[in-house]
């Protein structure tokens, strides 16, 4: 109800506000006499003493809809007067219109009064507020006011702000479709439509769609294939979005192997086993493996026999022919020989490699067998043979383990060392890979490269392990995330299975504020294992690290769903220790949960890395091609989801993806295509450059950012396309791609990116998941974990390590020199660099004087009773 300021007393305010209510309301007495319709109205409107104005009806917000005005109402009794106040000023009298009734239960009578408000009124007002009008009731006694109501110009922008895109998700996945509708006032609403028939999340739990207007089917059955449209609509229109197209597809399965069948004639029996348990479904992948399965059924001793004289001729006939044969490998043999000039004692090298061992298989080399080297090793690549191929019987020395011998044993006075295997040797191509996956890059840039089609799907951004005392370490394929699990973090006599996985979908945690998500949201656990020994967690970032610039965060998700921060990475803790590197960061922690990395950025200084890549791809009409530029976070997860979306579109990586380093200075991102071939080539028009607001960028965290542009040939002889691609932050760095490429796929020179080899063992168990062997670590923590006068222990060991904050963590720890030792692990998992690690314990001076005296010998032995006591 209205506000009311109460006269009572007879002050002199009040007084005056009674005389211009008396005024006013014989003003407008005066003009209702005046009226046409003849109606006289009484000198005066009885009143309950002592009553203020009650508002029965107060005027309510409105909206105007194209040009049509609209009418705001109110009506109050007992009144002698109402008058408006738009914006603070009275409203003409001339533009009211008044009505007078009696309320027969009270006996007082009633004033009702509307205006009209225009288009024109609400567009000429430029105020710091929306155009308002309130009602203002006198009576006798004093003065009552309305509530304020807003008159807006109603509309609905036709373009979605994001429009739903098409998914292939397997069955019993989840489907996320995102919906931003365009804007408008009042807001619009959203409604879902499938195959043109609207959606009722109420009547199938498994649909939601109150989620910010997005549509989430938890569990995709292939009854919700289709396509989705997302409808927008308020008082002034209604949008339609584009269609999206669900497929929901089943991977086959095979059933179960038949029984065996009879034993044939040819002393075999087979098996077979269909695909149909379940069959692949809208285009889901075939089963793998073999569908029929055939092996002696005799044991190798079957003897097939010669029942006519047919058979004889035929066997005949063979053996004269593998007589021929064998005279014709004699003769052309002695004719060398005779042609050489240096004798016989000169022969193909590959004849020591590979064929000898298939004439005397006892001659195999022994591949259990260690050899130490003091110089640098050189393994021959294979891919200089032509006549080397994939299998071991060519290549005998790819299995031997080799030992290193690193200043880092000498420094301990132990010339023991991790193994290292030849076949994994830079340059070789791994026993049993496809060498399509390791195509040389044609700048000649390192061997250390995978092709697109060697990436994992989605569905592989998930891993287990099965984990003992002996601990070992967890990496996800491709992604920079694992997990180290140190010796002894779980008690003897136990194993776990332990799983890390990657969000893939939308993030769970929401910013606040200026805050930014900075790495994906990793998951490691069961969460209910609880280990003695500090575990260590390593999670990618995209921030350009600076304490100067950004104040960064590890947050953890509790049981509820919502995010704690656990610590700032420049904080001192005692529960959980954070070390930033440039790309990663490595947590300590002793509770297994969810976590992920936030930034709230400081100075407009502060740079988040982005990688920019282009993909191209044929469009359907023949003369197209699309060119499609992404610009997202700087963590291989990121990367790579974009890779799998490209693959499946049949896209093409066109140029090696570049790093921009993207600064939080509210300036947007423009991408632009350059240098195009006139004549050969256009650009459709209004799209050679495009610009993307500064909060898409920095703040897109899972949705790979991407701009697509269409190009045209003029004919369809033109086969090559060669442009530029700008990608440049307005007032900060530019990064330009150049784009030299053929359009046919047969022509198309392969582009790589660089990858990190950790695919090849996801779960390493035991001694060999750690680069320092375990008898090496166990004198070093005996020998730093003891105070020192000098200050030679471990603090000294964390200081050389370039561990410098939050040290009272490590003090807090059974053995403060394991920690900082798991720490460097989880540091160097892919250099394994001990020679670092040799020159930090030679500086601090005092390993070499403790372990000069042990030999090789010693050193041995105490690593077989180890091994012996832990089962190895």
């Amino acid at each position: 109800m209205g506000r009311a300021s109460a006269a009572v007393g007879g002050g002199g305010a009040r007084r005056w506000l009674s005389w211009l209510g008396l005024c006013f309301w014989a003003a407008g007495a005066a003009a209702a006499r005046g009226t046409d319709n003849g109606e006289v109205l009484p000198d005066s409107i009885p009143s309950a003493p002592g009553t203020l104005p009650h508002f029965i009806e107060e005027p309510d917000d409105a909206y105007i809809i194209k040009s049509n005005p609209i009418a705001l109402r109110c009506k109050a009794r007992p009144a002698m007067q109402i008058f408006f106040k738009c914006n603070g000023e009275w409203v003409h009298q001339n533009e009211h219109v008044s009505e007078e009734s009696l309320d027969e239960s009270s006996g007082l009578k009633v004033r009702e009064v509307f205006i009209n408000v225009t288009r024109q009124q609400v567009e000429d007002f430029h105020g710091p507020e929306d155009y308002w009008c309130q009602c203002v009731a006198w009576s006798h006694l004093g003065t009552s006011k309305s509530r304020k109501a807003s008159v807006r110009i109603a509309y609905l922008r036709k373009n979605f702000e994001q429009d739903p895109q098409g998914r292939e998700v397997p069955i019993e996945g989840m489907i996320v479709l995102h919906c931003r509708p365009p804007e408008g006032v009042p807001a619009a609403e959203v409604e879902w439509l499938k195959n043109e028939e609207p959606i009722d999340s109420e009547q199938d739990e498994n649909i939601d769609t109150r989620a910010d207007h997005n549509l989430i089917i938890r569990q995709a059955r292939l009854s919700d294939s289709g396509n989705y449209t997302c409808m927008a609509a308020n008082i002034v229109a209604k949008r339609r979005s584009l269609s999206a197209t669900v497929v929901v597809y089943v991977d086959g399965s095979w059933e179960v192997w038949s029984e065996w069948s009879v034993c044939s004639p040819d002393c075999e029996h087979l098996r077979i086993r269909e695909c149909s348990a379940p069959p692949p479904r809208n285009g889901g992948k075939f089963c793998e493996g073999l569908s029929q399965e055939s092996e002696n059924c005799t044991d190798g001793l079957c003897t097939l026999g010669i029942e006519n004289a047919s058979d004889i001729a035929l066997y005949s006939g063979l053996g004269a022919a593998v007589v021929a044969v064998a005279v014709l490998v004699i003769g052309v043999t002695l004719y060398r020989r005779s042609q050489s000039d240096y004798g016989v004692d000169v022969i193909d090298s590959s004849a020591l490699t590979g064929n000898s061992l298939l004439l005397n298989s006892a001659m195999q080399p022994d591949l259990t067998v260690s050899r130490t080297y003091s110089g640098p090793i050189c393994l021959q690549d294979p891919l200089d043979k032509e006549l080397m191929t994939e299998s071991s019987l060519f290549n005998p020395l790819s299995d031997i383990k080799v030992k290193v011998q690193s200043s880092f044993m000498v420094s301990l006075g132990v010339s023991e060392r991790a193994e290292y295997h030849g076949k994994n040797h830079s340059g070789t191509f791994p026993h049993g890979n496809n060498r399509s996956f390791s195509t040389m890059h044609p700048r000649n840039k390192t061997p250390y490269i995978q092709n697109l089609s060697s990436l994992p799907t989605r569905t592989e951004l998930r891993t287990t392990g099965v984990f003992g005392h002996l601990g070992g370490r967890l990496v996800m394929p491709n992604t920079g995330v694992s997990l180290l699990i140190p010796h002894g973090a779980i008690p003897e006599e136990n194993s776990w299975e332990i799983y890390m996985s990657i969000n893939q979908g939308e993030p769970s945690l929401q910013s606040d504020g200026s805050e930014v998500l900075l790495s994906p949201e990793v998951t490691c656990g069961p969460p209910d294992i609880i280990v003695t020994t500090p575990f260590a967690l390593t999670i990618p970032h995209c921030a350009d690290v600076s304490s100067e610039h950004w104040n960064i965060h590890l947050k953890k998700r509790t049981q509820q769903g919502k995010w704690e921060e656990v610590m700032s990475v420049e904080d001192e803790s005692t529960s959980c220790y954070c070390l930033l590197d440039p790309f990663a960061c490595h947590v300590l922690l002793d509770s297994f949960g969810t976590y992920a990395l936030t930034g709230e950025p400081i100075t407009d200084c502060a740079v988040k890395q982005l990688k920019v890549a282009v993909f191209g791809c044929m469009s359907c009409n023949s003369l197209d091609y699309n060119l499609r530029v992404y610009c997202v976070d700087n963590t291989p997860c990121a990367f790579q989801e974009v890779v799998s979306d490209e693959r499946h579109q049949g896209g093409q990586l066109l140029e090696e993806p570049k790093l921009l380093h993207f600064k939080g200075n509210t300036f947007s991102l423009q991408i632009s295509v350059l240098d195009i071939p006139p004549f050969l080539w256009r650009i459709k028009p209004f799209t050679a450059c495009q610009e993307v607001p500064f909060s898409r960028v920095w703040c897109s965290n899972r949705q790979p950012l991407h701009c697509a542009f269409s190009l045209e040939r003029y004919t369809p002889t033109t086969t090559q396309l060669s442009c530029k691609i700008c990608i440049r932050q307005l007032k900060g760095h530019e990064q330009i791609l150049q784009v030299q490429t053929s359009i046919l796929e047969s022509e198309r020179e392969t582009i790589t990116f660089f990858a990190q080899e950790d695919s090849s063992f996801p779960a390493q168990t035991g001694p060999k998941a750690f680069k320092i062997p375990y008898s090496i670590r166990q004198r070093i923590c005996a020998t730093f974990d003891t105070p020192n006068a000098k200050g030679k222990d471990w603090q000294m060991l964390a200081q050389k390590n370039s561990i410098n904050r939050n040290l009272s963590y490590f003090a807090t720890q059974s053995s403060p020199s394991a920690v900082i030792l798991n720490l460097w692990e989880a540091r160097h998992q892919h250099d394994g660099d001990l020679d670092s690690l040799a020159c930090a314990l030679e500086e601090i001076g005092r390993t070499h004087t403790k372990l000069s005296n042990i030999t090789e010998s010693q050193l041995d032995e105490a690593d077989f009773n180890y091994s012996r006591q832990n089962g190895l």
